[in-house]
């Protein structure tokens, strides 16, 4: 945001010096990106009068200029009158014009700072010209060149012109916008201006046309009629319009080219640019259309309609562009075509220009963020976009409406020629806060009273009442930003001055930080899998949908993403499982055969519900999977290597596994897994703790996947109990192990589950007393004849505890088992 101290103090005092007021600024109000002496480039412009203009004698298109300066330029040629001869090929130069002078030895303004151009005494065509009478472009006014700057007003020749116009030691300051992102007013001159004044402690009083509700001037001309049509209230809160009459369009008064110009604006036209100007001094866009035009594109009556676009519909803008908008931008339009982007920028068709006689005037209110989001999508970054994408108050239309309106009838001749017409969807509410001294001084550490408070939010046009303990402070109209008390800490605090603020360092125990449980946790699960030989990975929350497609997901089921930050990031992932999958293809291309990944992360999935709060439930997990290379030829079955894995994590003994019930086979953290070869997990008081299997054929084909690969992702808050106990301690035993197998034909459709678990239990039942026994399944072995059955090999380990154990005991817990086997599963030992 960017303005002049100058045109500051036409609203304010500011006494300071600028550095002063300058470092001000950045401390209170926002870092300030850069400051520009911005009146160094006019130091040598003068006004003057041609005071006789003869066509040149060998030139068609020259003029012999006669200048009067009042003598104040030194050093120069002079006539015998005291005049100054310049040549000039403007032809709108004519005697007894005020213009700009720019004398030998001046930079043109426009050059300066770039390749600045120095003037000096030439000959053109046989006669000399001492320096040359400047156009607007060449004062870096505007762009137009084709004829000279005429001065209006009352300005006497001799005059500096600088001096004249506000830009005599003039400095121009850019305050980085970001500052300003929660301050709208603050987009505007006059509320800059304010600020400016409440950090030096000065009461600031709006000028008295700025007011909720202005009165407007009665019909003076003969009517133009419009009719407003408002499609999409809760977008286009406010909609203002008036229709005026015999407007005289033309250039702009130099003072008003001058305004524009410190803040980087081109002057247009005397109307465009007052709107530009108002729209700068109050952050309020307005919109001039040209009625005539409007009512060509209009069927019957001259209407205006505010909605969003049809399917295929396009419209041509002011700077040439053609677009199709996006379906939800908020469109101006005729009942018959687009004719511009409400709160974007205004259409070729129905633009102001110099054939214009009558007038729309809009000022509305747009939603910040649907001109935000079609700002962005369409790349358009107008002066207009910046006001409204911060929300504009809307209580300030009428008064913005009403200046312009008094400023066209006054220097442009225009006539009102209707009614306002007031399309208001707001309440008009002022925000009214209650707050203590006490809470504001708790918070900043100061001890002020009520009425310095009082004195510094009244300052900027707060109006503060005492209620008892409490202030009651009812926020100006233009402030939409103030809701809670602590927006007026931040009020006080800003005009206080953080720079008075005590500084003390936080009071704090020296008791240590008690720890997060749940970091605590995930920095054991890193360190039990790292130590295991398991490397750790880093992946995206957000997936492709080909990634999920590839993994058997439904990305219907998983949140996308509106804005995703590419392409490849478009859904939220429902498990960590498929990103630890997509990773394998290219380490196993980098060269490595065998290695196991981890992460710990993540999910969300709409099949888990939302919080009370709405929102979508998320899971703390720790996902792996290990994996070999084919050439490899490993023996055994992946799924048991992870399952050594998750036994790293939890010990040995603390799971239970159970197949895949029916009710959890559509689940989407379930579909990657091959249900034949997967199992649930759970503890041992059978809360659920996650899945543990082997992939698909499909997932390892779509991914290239080794066929020696399995993997389990686990819930963390259901294993932190278990990883805050930590591992158990057995001592070692002083006496001699025995180890015996014993192998079981049962029928193939019994689940390894289930007869693991059968003889689990028997060897509890049947072991000698003060023994540790250990279960673990060495083989599953199936006849390619017999299909029917299968063949499954355990290793029972026994040590007693106070004694050696013979062999004749170890044999009778197996044969006990073998024949518990035989009358309830029907199994033969083998």
């Amino acid at each position: 945001m960017k303005i002049s101290l100058n045109s500051l103090k036409t609203f304010t005092k500011a006494d300071l010096s600028t550095d002063k007021l300058i470092d001000k600024i950045g401390a209170q109000l926002g870092a300030v990106d850069e400051f520009i002496n911005f009146g160094e480039k006019y130091q040598h412009v003068v006004i003057v009068k041609v005071v006789s203009c003869q066509k040149h004698p060998n030139a068609d298109k020259l003029a012999l200029c006669k200048i009067d300066d009042g003598g104040v330029v030194k050093n120069i040629n002079r006539e015998d009158d005291g005049t100054v001869q310049v040549v000039c090929g403007a032809p709108n130069v004519r005697e007894g014009l005020i213009v700009a002078w720019l004398p030998p030895g001046a930079t043109v303004p426009d050059t300066f700072g770039k390749d600045p151009f120095v003037l000096e005494a030439r000959e053109l065509r046989g006669s000399v010209s001492n320096g040359m009478i400047a156009s607007p472009k060449e004062l870096a006014l505007g762009d137009s060149h084709e004829g000279i700057l005429e001065i209006d007003g009352d300005h006497k020749p001799c005059t500096d012109f600088a001096a004249a116009f506000g830009l005599k030691d003039d400095v121009v300051i850019d305050i980085e916008n970001k500052m300003f992102t929660h301050r709208p007013d603050c987009f505007g001159f006059l509320g800059l201006a304010r600020e400016i004044a409440g950090i030096q402690g000065l009461p600031f009083k709006s000028p008295d046309w700025y007011i909720t509700n202005p009165e407007f001037p009665a019909v003076e001309a003969e009517e133009l009629p419009l009719t407003v049509k408002n499609e999409v209230p809760k977008l286009a809160q406010r909609f203002t319009a008036i229709t005026m009459r015999d407007v005289k369009v033309g250039p702009s008064p130099v003072w008003l080219q001058v305004e524009l110009a410190k803040v980087g604006q081109k002057s247009i036209n005397n109307i465009v640019d007052y709107t530009n100007y108002f729209m700068l001094v109050t952050g309020q866009p307005l919109h001039a259309y040209d009625y005539d035009k409007v009512k060509s594109l209009s069927s019957g009556e001259t209407k205006l309609v505010i909605r969003q676009p049809k399917k295929g519909e396009k419209v041509k803008l002011l700077d040439g562009k053609v677009i199709e908008p996006r379906a939800e931008a908020i469109m101006i339009a005729t009942d018959k075509q687009l004719i511009g982007i409400g709160g974007v920028m205004g259409g070729a068709d129905t633009g102001v220009g110099l054939e214009t006689t009558n007038l729309i005037i809009e000022c509305a209110n747009f939603d910040m963020y649907s001109v935000r989001r079609t700002s962005m999508a369409h790349g358009l970054f107008t002066d207009a976009v910046t006001r409204f994408n911060k929300g504009q108050s809307p209580l300030q239309n009428l008064a913005v409406s009403a200046k312009i309106v008094d400023e066209i009838r006054k220097y442009a001749g225009g006539k009102v020629a209707s009614e306002l017409i007031d399309d208001n969807h707001t309440d008009g509410k002022l925000a009214k806060v209650k707050v203590s001294a006490g809470f504001i001084n708790s918070r900043l550490g100061v001890k002020l009273s009520d009425s310095e408070i009082s004195k510094l939010l009244e300052n900027v046009e707060f109006k503060v009442e005492a209620k008892g303990e409490n202030l009651e402070i009812t926020a100006p109209f233009w402030r939409t930003d103030i809701e809670i008390p602590e927006d007026i800490v931040e009020e006080v605090g800003r005009l206080y001055g953080y720079d008075h603020l005590p500084l003390e360092l936080p009071k704090n125990v020296i008791v240590p930080t008690a720890k997060d449980p749940l970091l605590v946790a995930k920095a054991e699960i890193r360190q039990r899998l790292a130590q295991a030989g398991a490397n750790e990975v880093l992946t995206y929350s957000f997936v492709h949908g080909n990634l999920l497609q590839k993994t058997g997901q439904d990305s219907k089921k998983a949140y996308q993403i509106a804005n995703a930050l590419s392409p490849d990031l478009q859904y939220y992932r429902m498990s960590l499982i498929p990103s630890l999958l997509d990773k394998i293809h290219g380490n196993i291309k980098a060269g490595y055969d065998e290695f196991a990944l981890f992460e710990l992360g993540k999910s969300h999935g709409m099949e888990n519900g939302e919080d009370k709060e709405g929102l979508p439930r998320e899971f703390e997990l720790a996902a792996l999977v290990v994996t070999a290379k084919d050439k490899l030829k490993k023996t055994g079955a992946a799924y048991y290597q992870a399952c050594k894995y998750l036994e790293e994590l939890v010990g040995d003994g603390a799971l239970e596994f159970k197949p895949v019930s029916a009710a959890m086979k559509d689940y989407q953290v379930v579909q990657p897994y091959d249900l034949n070869r997967t199992a649930l997990v759970s503890i041992k008081d059978g809360e659920f703790l996650g899945i543990i299997g082997e992939f698909k054929p499909s997932v390892t084909a779509s991914l290239k996947l080794p066929k020696y690969t399995a993997g389990f992702e686990v819930d963390i808050t259901v294993l932190q109990p278990l990883l805050a106990a930590g591992p158990s301690y057995l001592p070692l035993l002083r006496f001699p192990k025995v180890e015996q197998d014993i192998t079981l034909k049962v029928q193939a459709k019994l689940s390894h589950q289930e007869l693991y678990e059968f003889v689990d239990k028997e060897l509890g039942a049947n072991a000698p007393d003060n023994t540790h026994i250990r279960l673990e399944t060495v083989d599953i072995y199936q006849k390619e004849d017999d299909t029917a059955n299968k063949q499954v090999s355990f290793r029972v380990t026994i040590t007693g505890t106070n004694r050696t154990l013979t062999d004749k005991e170890v044999n009778g817990v197996l044969e006990a088992i073998a024949v518990a086997a035989k009358t309830k599963l029907k199994a033969e030992r083998i």
